[in-house]
């Protein structure tokens, strides 16, 4: 079975013994630039008491320096190769000294059917990072939504598009679907650009480290996130029409106005706390 989903990341002067050609397939463009890796670990800055997951931890680059200052690291690679380079590889560089018991995990498999819910119980515990490859970062953060209640944190390196549809702000151009829903569970933080030079093999767009945080407490709270999320999908596949007409098989004209809704306005000049609004109005009344 072939699969067409990938992770990224890390080649360090240490992962130089073990050389990996990067896969196509998998979409792997592997961090050589230590500088960046340092920004990174210091944006993360993993302490004694953290349970880290590392999705895509490829050859190893962000994981040196997490296993010795965290208290577990769950890693996910799709690359069987890897994934067995790194279980070799990782524990004996590691001083017996800074090696905590069973702390050191590796998950082969695909990411978007990995199961967060398996590694602990506990909310707001796990912190997730990774170098996420561009042709899956839009439905592994989707997935990752669903467990936002687990989750303290995640920062991940992500094309420098993407980041900026997560932070996107009403009116932008890259506002939409993923910045609103990601929104709803957490706190953007655009943490700073990386060229594409800081990789190998050089990839054709620049990338940028962003911070995700759930909410401790929403900012705004829907009746049905289902629904609200159809609510969204359905304003944006036809975003340059009205929202009348984008959202007429959802709502009428009539009760968007009772909404206090500008009906000629397009579905990028609305907030979230509109499309929230939106979304509980469509429901039958409590």
């Amino acid at each position: 079975m072939k699969h067409r989903h990938a992770h990224r990341n890390g080649n360090g002067k240490h992962g130089e013994s073990f050389p990996h050609r990067p896969r196509k397939r998998f979409g792997q463009n592997f961090l050589h630039d230590q500088n960046v890796i340092e920004r990174i670990i210091a944006a993360i800055n993993p302490q004694a008491d953290d349970h880290i997951v590392e999705i895509g931890p490829g050859q190893g680059a962000l994981t040196r320096h997490l296993l010795p200052a965290c208290g577990r690291l769950d890693t996910i690679e799709l690359d069987r190769d890897l994934a067995a380079q790194l279980a070799s590889s990782i524990p004996s560089t590691m001083p017996s000294s800074l090696q905590p018991a069973n702390a050191f995990s590796i998950h082969q498999g695909d990411v978007l059917k990995f199961d967060f819910a398996s590694l602990t119980d506990k909310p707001h515990s796990l912190r997730v990072v990774g170098n996420l490859p561009y042709n899956i970062s839009t439905p592994v953060i989707f997935h990752l939504l669903n467990y936002h209640h687990l989750v303290k944190d995640m920062v991940f390196m992500l094309q420098l598009e993407v980041v900026q549809r997560l932070a996107a702000g009403v009116g932008d151009k890259s506002y939409g679907r993923l910045g609103l829903m990601t929104q709803y569970y957490c706190r953007v933080e655009h943490l700073f650009n990386v060229p594409s030079a800081a990789f190998t093999p050089r990839p054709k767009v620049n990338s940028a480290l962003v911070k995700l945080t759930p909410h401790l407490v929403p900012p705004v709270t829907a009746r049905d996130v289902s629904c609200l999320q159809n609510v969204i999908r359905t304003a944006f596949t036809q975003r340059r029409k009205t929202l009348k007409n984008s959202l007429k098989t959802l709502i009428t004209e009539t009760r968007l106005r009772e909404l206090g809704l500008d009906v000629l306005q397009r579905p990028e000049n609305l907030s979230l706390s509109d499309y929230v609004s939106i979304s509980d109005a469509i429901l039958p009344p409590l």
